[in-house]
């Protein structure tokens, strides 16, 4: 399934809607497959949007920074 481009140039203001349709069915495929293997529901819900939170916050260039000098000085050891 090919996630649809979006309708909406990036400052218009039902683009962000337009993207959450675009992600809908493929979100809701991976709860499917995620159920059948036997999580809950719950548990699902709380770890996309975990996993979302931490990849937004890993993207930040400051936190990609920090986590590249972490990783320089641990070689070093």
């Amino acid at each position: 399934m090919t996630i649809p481009k979006p309708q909406y140039p990036p400052n218009h203001p039902d683009r962000f809607r337009d993207c959450q349709r675009a992600i809908e069915d493929r979100m809701l495929e991976l709860l499917g497959e995620a159920q059948a293997a036997g999580w809950t529901k719950e548990e699902i819900l709380a770890a996309m949007i975990q996993v979302a939170e931490n990849t937004h916050l890993a993207m930040h260039p400051n936190v990609l920074l920090s986590v590249e000098t972490e990783l320089k000085r641990l070689r070093k050891k």
